[in-house]
């Protein structure tokens, strides 16, 4: 019973040192930490939704986006894209197509 009650206690321990060491980490790497994106802006509650322009869809964007790229552009297109909120055109919000559209056609003029 006797060595029980040490390998709890020893266990006991163990649990203490390895918690503290992972706040420790945790605190270094928030130290480290660079902030690459910029911070979301929170919407206040009476504002308004942003409209979604009419006649802007996915398939267009995307055949626009597609047509850039082959034109040579698919570093842009991803700049864009990241630009908008999103790595691939289905994170896109839709509040974005016209604006991602507007911006794409630009692309090389």
């Amino acid at each position: 019973m006797k060595t029980l009650l040490e390998v709890l206690s020893a266990l006991g321990d163990f649990v203490t040192i390895a918690t503290e060491w992972a706040e420790s980490a945790s605190k270094a790497e928030l130290e480290t930490f660079t902030q690459i994106y910029p911070p979301v802006e929170e919407q206040s509650e009476s504002s308004e939704p942003p409209t979604v322009e009419k006649g802007v869809t996915l398939t267009k964007v995307r055949a626009i986006l597609a047509n850039k790229s082959r034109e040579g552009f698919t570093e842009e297109v991803k700049q864009l894209l990241m630009k908008h909120g999103a790595e691939k055109l289905s994170g896109i919000a839709e509040t974005e197509y016209a604006a991602l559209m507007k911006e794409a056609e630009s692309l090389g003029s």
